[in-house]
């Protein structure tokens, strides 16, 4: 069914492209309804624009917070034009129809990124704009209901064809998008005022806007998209890709996850770790980049084929020599040197992003998807301190070892549970991930070892293990010091906790409990 569009109510925030759409409503003799500021340009076009207060009767009041909240505007935009009831509702108290509206609301998104005072966001919490936007869409089978700027075109195109008229499938498709809309603009309201707030809401949403759409997800019968969370402007989606086609679902999710592990270390030691499906095949931190990189590749140069590689630190040239001689799918780093671009661009399939806000805090909140629902977790930001050490053997650990233990730890905290990580010298040199038992961990981090470089700085003898969870029993601790661990980071509060310190004090090595269980599936 098409609907003539007589009048037109047209109040935005946003007034990019409004001459274009105004002058051709006026080519179809469309009366004009508006308010405030969105009246006054109008008028400033040259085009003939009554106030919405002589369409309510009413003025503007209360700072312009009560304008369109009015029997008179949403009578015209909620009326049944089929139903007789309606009609003579209409008739009894002169309420006109309304068949268009064109509305774009306060930019409180905007003011609560600028991270303006409590007042001035809560002065851009739009109230009118969005309840002629959702009494416009509910009846959409009369009223034609525009919220982006950039359908102004699609509205002149339609109205074109159709000689002044919407089709009821265009109505039903903007309809749809503003609800989508304003659900969007309710959860970063919601979400702001829980800001503060640990505790979970009974009624938890959160908002995105599509970034881009996928090629697939991960695997090529599944689609995509890419969506940018109005909660926070740091993150992969907040990255600027400098070189390199669109990143692919597997390249976003293994660019997140390099992104939180390399977070971990002070950006004052260069740090770079390279990772492969979600999890760090090699971690490294050294006086240089480039060394650390050599470091972190020595740990898994199989694996580390097609990888990604996160640096906490502008890459260099020399690093970027370093990283070219192999195949890599993606490099994140706060900066690229002139020099380093220079020989990037010599690899044309190699991405490039660059995310300066990369040390920001992360406050993420972590969502699961299950049937039927979702699971909501806050991040594991958790930090560990040497203060934090408990240290439960009577050999104590030196104070090497206590670093590489905070070094190890950290990187356990990003691989998949079970994990089992060996280090030595700020460098991963054996890694179990992502296994249903410790014991298989332990054992796999060894053979991964084995298909080291042989070498004293790659040797297991005298390195550090973490554990992201407690040894449930003494058999996966006595794997790691059969491979030659000497010292052990681990949680603790396993009820077997006194057999495995047992098993350490037999072997004579060193062992620290941290209270800090960091499971990862």
């Amino acid at each position: 069914m098409d609907v003539k569009i007589k009048t037109a109510l047209i109040s935005v925030s946003d007034k990019s492209g409004l001459e274009n759409i105004v002058h051709s409503l006026q080519e179809h003799g469309v009366k004009i309804v508006s308010t405030g500021g969105t009246a006054k340009a109008i008028a400033d076009m040259g085009v003939e624009v009554m106030d919405v207060s002589k369409l309510t009767s009413f003025p503007e009041m209360m700072d312009g917070r009560v304008k369109t909240l009015h029997p008179n505007v949403h009578g015209g935009l909620l009326a049944k034009r089929d139903d007789k009831g309606h009609v003579q509702s209409q008739k009894e108290h002169g309420i006109e129809d309304i068949d268009l509206v064109i509305v774009n609301l306060y930019p409180f998104e905007e003011t609560m990124n600028a991270e303006e005072n409590e007042e001035i966001c809560i002065e851009n919490i739009d109230i009118g704009g969005p309840a002629m936007l959702r009494s416009a869409a509910k009846n959409h089978k009369f009223v034609t209901v525009v919220t982006d700027v950039d359908d102004y075109s699609d509205v002149i195109n339609e109205m074109k064809e159709n000689k002044g008229s919407t089709t009821l499938d265009f109505r039903k498709r903007l309809a749809a998008k503003t609800f989508s809309m304003t659900a969007y603009y309710d959860s970063i309201i919601s979400n702001w005022f829980h800001r503060d707030q640990s505790d979970q809401v009974n009624n938890f949403s959160s908002a995105g806007k599509l970034s881009s759409t996928l090629r697939y997800g991960e695997n090529p019968h599944q689609s995509a998209g890419l969506y940018k969370s109005s909660q926070h402007r740091s993150g992969i989606p907040y990255a600027t890709l400098l070189q390199g086609k669109e990143l692919s679902y597997n390249n976003i999710n293994d660019s997140d996850a390099a992104l939180q592990l390399i977070r971990e270390f002070d950006q004052k030691i260069p740090t770079v770790a390279i990772i492969k499906h979600a999890n760090p095949c090699g971690v490294a931190s050294a006086n240089s980049l480039s060394d650390a990189y050599v470091k972190a590749f020595s740990c898994d140069t199989t694996s580390a084929f097609g990888g990604i590689i996160a640096a906490n630190q502008i890459i260099d040239e020399d690093t970027a020599k370093e990283i070219i001689k192999i195949f890599t799918e993606v490099i994140i780093a706060p900066g690229i040197s002139d020099e380093a671009e220079k020989i990037f661009k010599t690899k044309t399939n190699l991405r490039i992003l660059v995310l300066p806000s990369m040390h920001e805090e992360n406050t993420s909140q972590i969502f699961k998807s299950i049937e039927g629902g979702f699971l909501v977790q806050s991040g594991d930001i958790k930090q560990t301190e040497k203060s934090d050490f408990k240290i439960v053997t009577q050999k104590e650990p030196t104070s090497d070892q206590m670093n590489d233990m905070l070094f190890a730890f950290k990187v356990c905290k990003h691989v998949k549970s079970n994990a089992i990580i060996y280090v030595k010298n700020q460098k991963t040199i054996g890694i179990g991930a992502g296994q249903m038992s410790r014991v298989d961990s332990a054992k796999i981090a060894s053979q991964k070892n084995s298909e080291m470089e042989s070498c004293d700085e790659n040797s297991l003898k005298n390195s550090v293990v973490a554990s992201d969870a407690f040894f449930p029993f003494a058999d996966g601790l006595l794997v790691t010091i059969s491979s030659g661990a000497t010292a052990v980071i681990q949680p603790g509060g396993s009820i077997k906790d006194d057999e495995v310190i047992k098993a350490a004090e037999d072997a004579g090595i060193s062992m620290v409990f941290t209270g800090t269980r960091h499971f990862r599936h």
